[in-house]
């Protein structure tokens, strides 16, 4: 599937990223996020980013994949480094007439960094590495202790991971529908704002058309299977933790104490908010 999206595609492997257990790689993805939003340092986030090489390396997959995933959200990635740029204060005083500093500088091009780690170590570690029915499984028994108190955690598991996973097919349906509507003479790049909102209606209405479609067939296929919900459902596969996923989990443990260490004490400069 080549478009540029990282949600929702899965790279089989057998890397030890891959065989940890889903129910610890949503817990270390949950404090890994934590531990992206302390680093202040730069030194900190050199320490992020290294960290994120290693677990790139550890998977196997291609950087170009990675990078690849990341153009869908490129512009808003420069647009908040813009923002940083134009209305942060500093003390050094780059440009006079449109009040660019140094310090603002420094502070978007760490926040861009913190963004880039943000979504890369997410996508590596729950998309790219864990099959959709893996994660559906390890975020419903993490939620399992909601279930006590009525709240519908197996359905809610089911909906999000087919949302995950029908994000790449709408996106590969949206681009088969706009090259056949620019075959037939669409423009959709010039005109005003009106004009090119309008140009997108051709695209809409199919594309509607056809993820309605493909929510008919997937509950034909549910109800064909005797599909009822999560009470008393069987797994094919059992979930079993080992001391790979514990000590996974301290390592992103480690990696957060160091980050509040360097923050701290190490000399390099600082992000402000």
């Amino acid at each position: 599937m080549n478009i540029d999206v990282a949600f929702g595609q899965y790279f089989e492997g057998n890397s030890v990223i891959h065989r940890l257990d889903p129910r610890f790689k949503l817990v270390i993805t949950i404090l890994f996020i934590v531990v992206i939003f302390l680093a202040e340092n730069v030194f900190s986030f050199l320490l992020l980013t290294a960290a994120l090489i290693g677990l790139i390396l550890l998977t196997r997959i291609p950087f170009k994949v990675i990078l690849r995933g990341m153009k869908s959200l490129l512009f808003i990635i420069l647009f908040t480094a813009l923002v940083n740029v134009f209305w942060y204060k500093g003390e050094t005083l780059l440009v006079h007439f449109i009040h660019i500093y140094l310090e603002g500088i420094f502070n978007a091009l760490l926040i861009v960094l913190r963004v880039a780690i943000l979504l890369c170590s997410t996508s590596v570690l729950l998309t790219y590495t864990t099959t959709p029915l893996g994660l559906t499984d390890g975020l419903e028994q993490l939620l399992s202790p909601l279930a006590r108190i009525h709240v519908p955690v197996h359905e809610f598991s089911m909906m999000m991971t087919i949302a995950l996973r029908f994000i790449p097919t709408l996106i590969e349906e949206t681009s088969k529908i706009k090259n056949a509507q620019a075959a037939r003479g669409a423009d959709f790049s010039e005109g005003g704002l009106i004009k090119r909102a309008r140009a997108l209606i051709p695209i809409l209405i199919p594309l509607f058309v056809s993820s309605f479609r493909r929510a008919s067939d997937l509950a034909n296929a549910m109800e064909c299977r005797c599909y009822t919900g999560g009470e008393g459902r069987t797994r094919m596969n059992v979930l079993h933790a080992g001391i790979v996923d514990f000590v996974a989990v301290l390592l992103v443990i480690f990696a957060g104490a160091a980050v509040v260490l360097i923050n701290r004490y190490a000399p390099g400069y600082s992000m402000s908010l």
